[in-house]
């Protein structure tokens, strides 16, 4: 089954909430698609020393949680990026389950484009805070 929500049938402050886990994989796949291997994600030695204590996640792999959500789930399928703000506010760790929030804050009715608010917690503390334009998928 395909997700898809039209432009027109999107209405603002509607949102969708998902969950994902953060595993040691999911860390090291990412340091390997984006090649970024700082050792603050992947060596717990030098983690260890750092003012995480711990290995910590890639912001940008949280960030791409908000990016699989738009594009798979809400609005879905088809949708386009125009643009995201991104502000990481806590660190996540290995097996913490990230919950992502989206919610629709208003819409571009001259372009049929959206702004979403975009919302992950840990625990329910926010870990990252950002806003995305995106443009829905449009009935033809």
């Amino acid at each position: 089954m395909v997700n898809k929500i039209y432009f027109n049938n999107l209405k603002v402050n509607q949102s969708y909430t998902d969950s994902i886990k953060v595993t040691d994989l999911s860390i090291k796949k990412f340091a390997s698609a984006s090649g970024d291997k700082n050792p603050i994600h992947l060596s717990d030695k030098f983690a260890k020393k750092s003012i995480f204590k711990s290995r910590i996640a890639h912001g940008m792999l949280i960030a791409s949680f908000i990016s699989s959500v738009i594009g798979n789930k809400f609005p879905g399928n088809g949708t386009i990026y125009v643009s995201q703000d991104l502000k990481f506010k806590r660190p996540v760790k290995i097996n913490d389950i990230v919950k992502i929030k989206i919610i629709v804050e208003k819409k571009i009715l001259k372009k049929s484009w959206c702004q979403l608010k975009t919302l992950c917690y840990v625990k329910n503390n926010l870990v990252l805070d950002g806003t995305a334009v995106v443009i829905p998928p449009q009935k033809k």
